[in-house]
């Protein structure tokens, strides 16, 4: 375990959902939506190498503390990013290490998708290899309503999913949708009542703990192969991109406005 000692904006428990070699990940954000600020970014760069590397388990489980599973950006990192454009720039290494990083994990990670994915935090749940998730909670990637660019992977793994129509309507305009729909149009494996959500996990970590370990792991990294391709040509454009938008006047307006709770008022610069 000393390998995820240290961690802030994670903690780790091991032996749930009824086999002992899971290990649930729970993303533990300094607000109560789990906001992904710079720390947690700089942590989700190297969580998924260290999951990868731990001795102890075959199986992940990637879930959210409190009502929420990961609402996207803290705004006040938001704010400061505006503020220091050279904040931004920085965390360009870690943003493709996140994506990079969960596609190379061989072990199975499930998403225990307990409340709202949106943004980052939405890309992260769908790159993970089956997504459970309450049926009451709601998934998008607003990076657009924000000011943003939707280039932190949202480009990568939505159109896999559900095609390019529906990925760019929904990447364009930001709207989220419940996960009731997500799973029907595939976005999402598996939409339950809220307190079914673990005993649905449970099922599933059954189903993979009752065959061979390696031939699970390996068929998961095959199948991850044309998504490690896409996402190694995609980034190195998406990110520039989304840093440049951090620049722009309606970023910094569409930031100032939700943070005032009122309506922007964009000009298109």
């Amino acid at each position: 375990m000393a390998r995820l000692d240290g961690y802030t904006r994670f903690t780790f428990t091991r032996g749930q959902f009824g086999h002992a070699r899971t290990l649930t990940a729970t993303i533990t954000g300094p607000n109560p939506v789990n906001g992904v600020d710079e720390a947690m970014h700089h942590e989700l760069a190297r969580v998924f190498t260290d999951l990868q590397l731990d001795a102890d388990s075959d199986i992940i489980i990637l879930t959210g503390a409190g009502r929420d599973f990961c609402a996207g950006g803290d705004f006040d990192c938001f704010a400061e990013q505006i503020a220091h454009p050279e904040r931004f720039r920085d965390i360009g290494w870690d943003a493709k290490r996140i994506v990079t990083t969960l596609l190379e994990i061989e072990k199975p990670v499930i998403c225990r998708m307990n409340g709202a994915a949106a943004g980052l935090g939405a890309t992260i749940a769908l790159l993970c290899d089956i997504i459970i998730a309450d049926e009451t909670a709601p998934i998008g990637d607003p990076h657009v309503k924000v000011g943003l660019v939707a280039g932190d992977g949202g480009a990568v793994i939505w159109p896999q999913l559900i095609g390019y129509a529906r990925a760019k309507e929904l990447l364009m305009t930001g709207d989220l949708i419940k996960a009731t729909r997500a799973a029907d149009m595939g976005l999402i494996n598996y939409a339950v009542p809220g307190d079914q959500l673990d005993a649905k996990v449970t099922e599933m970590v059954g189903k993979l703990m009752g065959n061979p370990r390696f031939a699970v792991r390996w068929s998961k990294v095959v199948a991850n192969q044309p998504l490690r391709v896409l996402a190694q040509q995609l980034m190195d454009a998406s990110i520039p991109y989304e840093t440049l938008s951090n620049l722009t006047k309606d970023r910094a307006e569409a930031v100032a406005a939700f943070r005032e709770r009122r309506k922007p008022d964009l000009t298109g610069e």
